[in-house]
Parts: C-alpha cells; structure tokens; sequence
C-alpha cells in the first residue's frame, strides 16, 4: 500500500517536528511509499518556516503555503488534490490523531471501504461541545445521504480516486466530508485512542461550530428549505383553525376578545415568514458566495517536490 498524508497546518509550529518523527517511525512499518503534505493554511507564526526545514530534511515532506487562512477543509482539500498515491489519509497537525493509530485505520479500511473515520474512544471536549458536535455529526449523515454513518472526523482514510467526484468544485464552500460523499456510500468508522492538544488550544468555538453547521445544512442540502415549507403549511392549517375558532366564539358568545388575539396571530405569522426569509437568505449568500469567483484555495508557494 503507498500512502498520501495531509495535514492542514494552522499555528503548529510547536508540534510539527513532534509530528513528522512519529510518523517516520509508523509509515514505514505500514505501506511501501508514502509522502506527507504539509499544507500551511495562513499560519502568522513560524508553521511556514518549520515546514519548509522540514521538507528539506525530509525528501517525502512536502510543503505548500496558502496565499491566506481558507479554512480546515479547503486546505485539506488543497493536500487531497496533489496527493500522487491511491490511498489518502488526513489528520490534524496538533498531535490529537496520534500517527501510532493510522495502523487501526489501515485494518478497517482493508475490510473493503471506501472512507474510515478514526473516532475517538472518549469525546475529548467539554459537554456542551460534544453535544453540539453529536447533533452536528447527525446533520450531516442526513446531509450526505448515509444516516447510518454517524461518526465523522478529520482523522480519515479514503481511496484517492474519490476525487475525481468533485474534481470540478469550486467555491470557498467546502466540506470534504459531503465531497466525498459524491464519490461512495461505503463509509465506515473505527475506535481510536484521541490524545490532548499538545501546545495552545482549538480554534472550533461555539460560533464556528455553529456557522459550520449552518454551512452543511444550506450549502450542501435543500432540507431547510422543505422544513421552511412544512412550518408554513402548519401554520396556514393553524390559522384556519383559528379563523374557524373566532367565527364559532362569535357566534356562541357574540363577540371576540380583539387585540390579544390579533397581536398573538401577527406574531405567530410574522414569526414564521422571517424564518423562511432567513433561510432563503442562507441559500441566496451561498449562490453569491459560488458565482463570485472565489476559489477554494489559492496556494502562495510550495517546497520542492519529495524524490520518489
């Protein structure tokens, strides 16, 4: 087996060489050819400069820098695009994805899979966050069309020749996870042991947790537009059960309490046209977003390319 890694590289200067020695140890003892791209996503400490020592002590190291920060999947898919080998793993530069568990993965994904998600065995975050990112996970199964996968994660191995199902996307848009989706249904997933960030902290806050799922639910699926449509339809039922309810306290007690009532129509009513105006705004920035021409990913400059 010759294997592809790449890593997107944000502020991880502390943990690159950590990164680069541990898996020399592990990529040997598993497949017969491999290469490492180090994909500088807009770093603004020393990341650049350490990939670049690195590529030159390492002939299968290969570094590319990015014009500016894309974004985690934008850059991962930047490696994927220049990955020469058949098989390609991704994993996060801060010493999470210990390079001794790629073995476990490599075992899964011989049982006949396209794509192996390394999950960790524990949720490694706060409660609120792994709540949130369950809920997120579940999104994007549905997103995907592969409910039954509900374990994603950055720590993946994949058939490269998947690419080739997205290999004309363009757009600043990008989750690799539903690209990939394009290509198979044979998703799978295996328990691995998840360490602590090594050195500083993770950049996935509340917000962006949030703003990434929004990203998964309006740029990649028409669902919230259908549940825009139910949620207008229950209440349209709503109001003519309503109107039917006024007519018959009129006619019973000959009249109606008038403002509370009107107030509390107009704003169930105003209520629910403002969400559907919200989340046909959602698709209307994401259609501006792919028609302005901007590109996934601009890539700066890149090292000298690994001998093989």
């Amino acid at each position: 087996m010759n294997l592809s890694i790449v890593i997107p590289v944000y502020f991880s200067q502390d943990s690159l060489y950590s990164l680069i020695e541990r898996l020399l140890r592990v990529l040997p003892t598993v497949a017969d050819s491999f290469e490492v791209f180090l994909v500088n996503d807009g770093s603004q400490d020393k990341s650049w400069e350490v990939i670049q020592s690195l590529a030159k002590e390492y002939a299968w190291v290969q570094g590319v820098d990015l014009m500016k920060n894309f974004g985690q999947h934008n850059a991962t898919l930047c490696g994927v695009r220049l990955a020469q080998y058949e098989v390609t793993i991704t994993m996060d530069d801060d010493l999470q994805h210990p390079p001794e568990e790629i073995p476990v993965l490599i075992g899964k994904f011989n049982e006949g899979y396209d794509v192996v998600y390394g999950v960790p065995k524990k949720m490694p975050h706060s409660w609120w966050r792994n709540l949130f990112s369950v809920l997120s996970k579940r999104i994007m199964a549905r997103t995907m069309g592969v409910p039954t996968i509900r374990d994603f994660s950055a720590f993946r191995i994949f058939r490269t020749n998947l690419r080739q199902a997205f290999r004309n996307y363009q757009g600043p848009d990008v989750i690799l996870d539903v690209l990939l989706s394009w290509g198979t249904r044979k998703f799978s997933s295996v328990q691995v042991n998840e360490n602590q960030r090594e050195s500083g902290r993770s950049n996935y806050t509340l917000s962006k947790l949030v703003q990434y799922t929004l990203l998964v639910m309006t740029s990649f699926s028409t669902i919230p537009l259908r549940l825009a449509n139910i949620i207008g339809f229950l209440f349209t039922i709503l109001g003519i059960i309503g109107f039917f309810y006024v007519v018959g306290i009129y006619l019973v007690a000959g009249s109606v309490p008038g403002f509370p009532f009107l107030a509390s129509i107009i704003l169930i009513f105003s209520g629910v046209q403002l969400f559907a105006l919200g989340i046909i705004g959602e698709y209307l920035a994401h259609v501006f977003e792919r028609t302005s021409g901007r590109p996934s990913y601009e890539i700066a400059q890149k090292t000298t390319d690994p001998a093989r």
